[in-house]
């Protein structure tokens, strides 16, 4: 998403929005203004932040339409969240280092073209080199000969464009070599980094940027910037999720109350964001229509340890200390109504235990103790400046709703208005700005996982460089217990010295954890079979029209 959104086991990050009160009257009700034919979903959207390539994309809003134009060779299945075969006929290895892959006949992208394991191969390469700049690179750094082709200094350059462990044997089969021993690795490649990419990707670039050519279950027909996109049925997909509707409309809504309120006038079908002061009574408003369900999702907020006096010794304490001042249990209460669950550790217990997740694993520093709190944060120096902001975008998720509580609570610890909310418009200007190290006090972090498994919720977001490491945290101690456990092929062993890098993550509190989320939607009556996966985004190919 997003996810929003990591690499080792499998991974994303959090978000939805777009344009207003025009939205609403762009189609009428039929839905009549998608791909082909009248049977059209119409759902709510925000502009991704970046172009819809598949190594480029970490967030959610980018991350939903990849799901629905791209299937790799595994998938992640829509209850469970379990990895499943797709493009892959076989992934064989004997040492959990070295894998051969089979890709399947008779998939074709939505151009016409065949997808062929030179489709992957070069795709893989694209992705993990250096220059190419795409946000998920770090996805490729398993494997042999990714340093040549992304050096750790970044401004460096390549001593090579393509990586040495990735080998094409014939149309149907290429081979992987991995730097280390890695028995979960095939689990990541459902996630769409490791999408194929058709051949004009790399011989019209600008014409793929403007219409996105994949091979999944829906075709791009159009994308305006700020408006929306249309998708109907890619008539090439070989696979077995078949649409049962003709297409989706995906719309651009620059606020969720009003994208809730074109759902209930039947202006739109799905709005998989409910605002916040609408879920106590989204049930009744939509008679039903609405879903209320666990997602692999945490909401987090990060400190600028990009900027000396947030990352200076002793402000570890500072940092546990407004951990400790956010009454968790009252917010999610009060403006989630029960549909936030107060975090415990980094994870979600949406992966369960055998993925990592260990309910209570941060310990004292989640649970709300004012006189503590205060205490820590006058040990440790006091907050920067005296005073902070928390920053988020404005167009999506009730964000301000809750920044706000967060800043109320600790400013009661703290007998002082040492914490405002700070908006930024828009979630891709949001994004820039925390991308670019341009925010100077707390910002939003949500986490969306790629796949269940703490591997995703760790390495991504906490090692030195780390794809979405906004934080720009670095602990030597992390790096080695991740490295440690990715080269493991024991998956127990793996999944506790991944709670061991947890731990020392929670000890430096470079974010702090606030609250596992819920996926909510709701949708019109026009539609049935609606479900949310467990990554809390729509299955679209499911929903019928009636």
């Amino acid at each position: 998403m997003r996810g929003a959104k990591s690499a080792k086991w499998v991974a994303a990050a959090i978000v939805v929005a777009t344009a207003a009160t025009a939205c609403g009257s762009s189609d009428d009700s039929s839905g009549s203004g998608g791909g082909g034919g009248g049977n059209v979903v119409r759902a709510s959207w925000a502009d991704p932040q970046n172009p819809l390539e598949p190594a480029n994309t970490n967030e959610v809003q980018g991350g939903k339409v990849l799901d629905m134009i791209f299937e790799g060779l595994k998938v992640y299945n829509p209850k469970t969240g379990a990895a499943e075969d797709a493009m892959a006929e076989s992934i064989d290895s004997k040492d959990q280092q070295n894998f051969t892959i089979k890709v399947k006949d008779g998939y074709k992208f939505s151009d016409g073209t065949a997808v062929t394991a030179k489709s992957y191969v070069d795709a893989w390469n694209y992705g993990a080199l250096v220059t190419n700049k795409q946000n998920s690179s770090y996805f490729f750094s398993d494997i042999k000969g990714y340093d040549e082709v992304h050096p750790a200094d970044e401004t460096s350059k390549p001593s090579a464009k393509t990586m040495s462990g990735l080998k094409l044997v014939d149309d149907s089969t290429f081979t992987v070599a991995l730097k280390t021993k890695a028995s979960t690795w095939p689990e990541r490649l459902g996630y769409k980094a490791f999408a194929p990419l058709p051949e004009m990707f790399f011989t019209d670039h600008a014409a793929y940027l403007a219409k996105p050519v994949g091979n999944g279950p829906y075709k791009v027909d159009s994308y305006t910037k700020g408006t929306g996109l249309k998708l109907s049925v890619n008539e090439n997909y070989g696979g077995e999720s078949k649409p049962a509707n003709d297409g989706v409309e995906l719309k651009v809504y620059t606020d969720n109350n009003t994208a809730y309120n074109d759902l209930q006038a039947g202006n739109i079908d799905l709005v998989d964001d409910i605002p916040a002061a609408q879920l106590g009574n989204a049930e009744s408003d939509l008679q039903g229509r609405f879903i209320n369900q666990p997602a692999g999702i945490i909401q987090t907020v990060s400190f600028p340890l990009y900027k000396g006096e947030w990352n200076k010794p002793g402000m570890e304490k500072v940092r546990q200390g407004l951990s400790m001042a956010i009454d968790r249990e009252a917010i999610t209460k009060q403006i989630f109504q029960g549909s936030r669950t107060p975090a415990s550790d980094l994870t979600s217990p949406a992966i369960g235990v055998d993925g990592g997740f260990k309910e209570g694993l941060a310990g004292d520093t989640v649970k709300y103790d004012p006189a503590k709190a205060k205490a820590l944060i006058t040990e440790g120096g006091g907050i920067p400046g005296g005073k902070f902001t928390i920053s988020s975008n404005a167009d999506t998720g009730s964000h301000k709703d809750w920044i706000d509580a967060v800043c109320n609570s600790i400013n009661k610890t703290m007998g002082d208005n040492v914490c405002t909310a700070n908006m930024v418009g828009t979630f891709g200007d949001f994004r820039n700005q925390v991308v670019n190290e341009k925010i100077d006090g707390l910002f939003r972090t949500g986490w969306q996982m790629d796949y269940p498994l703490i591997e995703n919720f760790i390495t991504p977001l906490y090692t030195t460089n780390g794809s979405s490491n906004d934080a720009k945290y670095s602990n030597p101690k992390v790096d080695q217990l991740v490295a440690q456990a990715n080269a493991e092929p024991d998956t127990k062993k793996a999944i506790s010295l991944f709670q061991d890098a947890e731990r020392q993550v929670i000890a430096d509190m470079p974010i702090i954890p606030l609250w596992y989320q819920n996926g909510t939607a709701g949708y019109s009556d026009r539609v049935e079979n609606v479900q949310l996966n467990p990554f809390s985004v729509p299955v679209f190919t499911d929903i019928t029209v009636k």
